[in-house]
């Protein structure tokens, strides 16, 4: 009997998971599978690729705890594809299998293959399409007052502007995040306000 993982998630506090946790539960008892553990994030928005739940997920994955990773729909699990290959590719390092239950994707399948290589495949044309944009768009980034490369005290953009748009202000950011609010406030928010800067940025990052 194979042993399943649950992964649950929802945006803000005012919503559940039970409807989540219902349809997948219902379909491993139709496939005969045994629900191991269940891990939830609960106010969490999708596009923060660091969560409480989700983290101890990955960290159990390789402790042989469950076969399979459940989701109710891919975005439960990840916003971006490139997160959501990252995920998956460390469970399949581990060989652990992934399902989502509402799009029918099984990763023990053939078509499940085939989907999460489509997938890689989208993925890849997504990071040339933003290197393209990037070579066109560095000369107009600093024109606007963006000072390129990583910050003498580094943290984590991408974090960070996740956690800004989400409603903390200065300050609380600052107490979450390895730097002052005014280092904060200088980096985000020339991103904030143009995403086209946002993607230069985040390209310089990865060199």
């Amino acid at each position: 009997m194979k042993r399943a993982a649950i992964y649950l998630r929802v945006s803000t506090t005012d919503q559940n998971v039970e409807n989540q946790r219902r349809a997948i539960e219902q379909y491993c008892q139709l496939q005969g599978w045994r629900v191991a553990k269940v891990y939830e994030d609960v106010g969490v928005s999708g596009a923060q690729d660091r969560r409480e739940g989700l983290d101890a997920l990955k960290k159990d994955a390789p402790k042989n705890r469950f076969d399979v990773v459940l989701v109710w729909k891919f975005d439960r699990l990840a916003r971006s594809t490139q997160h959501l290959l990252e995920v998956l590719a460390l469970l399949q390092r581990y060989g652990v299998d992934f399902v989502s239950t509402t799009e029918a994707v099984d990763s023990s399948t053939p078509a499940g293959k085939m989907v999460l290589t489509f997938l890689g495949a989208i993925a890849e044309f997504e990071r040339e399409i933003i290197r393209e944009r990037v070579v066109c768009g560095l000369e107009r980034a600093k024109a606007n007052g963006v000072q390129l490369g990583r910050p003498r005290a580094g943290f984590d953009v991408n974090e960070a502007l996740a956690l800004k748009k989400s409603g903390l202000s200065w300050s609380q950011l600052a107490k979450r995040m390895p730097v002052s609010s005014a280092t904060l406030r200088r980096t985000l928010t020339p991103l904030l306000k143009n995403p086209e800067n946002r993607a230069c940025m985040e390209a310089c990052l990865e060199t």
